[in-house]
């Protein structure tokens, strides 16, 4: 009865915060708004004119610098008086948001370390690894081929007609080298304190599974870390439980914020490319859901609906993490063994996000279709092989699928430029892509507790 009304609390605040920031919209921010977009609008007309200047000792070389300058400072300040306007609200969900990071480093660690100790068998570890890993690189492979079929389909990138930035405009994205060095440091932590201070979910895993494996080979002294452990895991998971009260008002924050800053205009300049992007994330549900269906059969719909709640917080405040929590409770409230949701969960979190796989394949490719440019079948392969790579090395990043995008399609010949297509809707798309993340995890938990005979049978409640 509580988890049911905590669900329709989230979804009143969501359907309140969208209502509230349409008329903080429309009322007080549309102004500020327009502002920032005219501003933007000359800054990059501005640029675009100094980088083809030759003589920069010119006159007109110099107004240009000053014109520029004076354009930043307008967006600058309606950016301050907007944030400033908006600040209760996006404190809402910040202050959620700070807690639950709080919370997941230490609920990882502590509950990992439990989980592959109990296991004890490296072997076992080993195996259940082999399986974890097969499905996210089967479903991260599915949902880059199907971005890229749904996008080669519909070709938004052509029917949108949208006025494209100059080659030359900076959109403040960096791009993800696809180093080795780089991938090293993603996966393997220097420091644990350091890791679990920026929650960098991969390092604390591969520590974790170094102590599980070293506590359970101590014998029976590693009894009282297990124990130890077991009791702080559950210390911290009362402590989300108190956090999660707070949800609702996260999500009237966070809906509130973004709706007022966006606005609905947004939705009818790329209605075509959101509109078919969730259409997409809505087939990919279906075909999650059906993998699902053939290991677990009518339970899938079960784990599904109960999957709910931390499925509309995660889309909510476009934050997987958010979610991590509640989503870990409701996995062990389905019947999964404690050891293999917390081994597999924290890894999907890595290793397993089908919703930005997804999307990254159709940002990159719509933004080819849009400055015109044609990409064969093998050189769409290799840009989705790309893709797959670059994505495992950086978890952690912040606008982690955008920063994928931007190296991947610079190896290309695309202008990177493009991105600034997709920069103003991307907190719409991360939602929907937070949302499918943590499906897509929870039913890879499901299925490897299933594949590994862990699978309690529960009746609902």
């Amino acid at each position: 009865m509580k988890k049911n009304k905590l669900t329709l609390f989230i979804f009143i605040a969501l359907i309140a915060g969208i209502a509230l920031g349409y008329i903080l919209n429309v009322n007080s921010i549309n102004v500020y708004n327009q502002n920032i977009l005219n501003a933007d609008a000359k800054v990059k007309s501005i640029e675009v004119s100094i980088a083809k200047t030759t003589d920069t000792t010119t006159a007109i070389y110099t107004q240009l610098k000053a014109d520029k300058k004076a354009a930043a400072k307008i967006k600058k300040e309606n950016e301050g008086i907007r944030e400033k306007k908006l600040e209760f609200f996006t404190l809402l969900s910040d202050i959620f948001l700070r807690l639950i990071k709080m919370i997941v480093a230490p609920l990882v660690f502590t509950t990992l370390v439990v989980g592959v100790a109990k296991v004890g068998d490296i072997k076992a570890v080993g195996r259940i690894g082999g399986k974890t890993l097969g499905w996210f690189l089967t479903m991260s492979l599915m949902s880059l081929v199907l971005g890229m079929i749904l996008v080669n389909l519909f070709e938004p990138g052509k029917h949108m007609k949208l006025s494209l930035p100059d080659h030359l405009v900076d959109t403040g994205i960096q791009k993800a080298a696809m180093s080795v060095k780089d991938f090293i440091a993603h996966v393997f932590p220097k420091s644990i304190a350091e890791s679990m201070a920026t929650n960098e979910i991969l390092q604390i895993v591969v520590f974790s599974l170094f102590f599980g494996v070293a506590t359970a080979a101590i014998g029976d002294m590693g009894q009282i870390v297990i124990k130890a452990f077991d009791a702080i895991a559950h210390v911290i998971l009362k402590m989300t439980g108190y956090v999660m009260n707070f949800a609702p008002l996260a999500v009237f924050g966070a809906m509130t914020a973004i709706i007022a800053k966006q606005g609905l205009s947004v939705l009818n300049t790329y209605a075509i490319f959101i509109g078919e992007f969730y259409f997409g994330l809505a087939i990919l549900w279906g075909l999650l859901i059906f993998l699902g269906f053939l290991v677990l059969k009518k339970r899938i719909f079960r784990l599904v609906n109960d999957m709910k709640e931390p499925a509309v917080l995660a889309f909510s405040t476009a934050s997987s993490e958010a979610a991590y929590p509640k989503t870990m409770l409701l996995l062990e409230r389905f019947g999964c063994k404690d050891k293999i949701v917390s081994f597999v969960l924290p890894l999907g979190y890595s290793f397993n996000l089908d919703g930005s796989m997804m999307y990254m394949t159709f940002a990159s490719l719509f933004i080819a279709q849009a400055y015109g440019i044609h990409l064969g079948f093998e050189q769409q392969i290799s840009m989705l092989l790309i893709l797959m790579l670059t994505s495992k090395g950086i978890a952690g990043v912040p606008r982690a699928s955008l920063v994928v995008i931007a190296g991947t399609i610079a190896s290309f010949n695309i202008p990177e430029a493009g991105l600034a297509l997709l920069i103003g809707i991307d907190p719409l798309l991360d939602m929907g892509r937070s949302a499918t993340n943590v499906v897509g995890n929870s039913i890879a938990t499901a299925v490897v507790s299933k594949w590994e005979g862990e699978l309690k049978d529960v009746q609902e409640a």
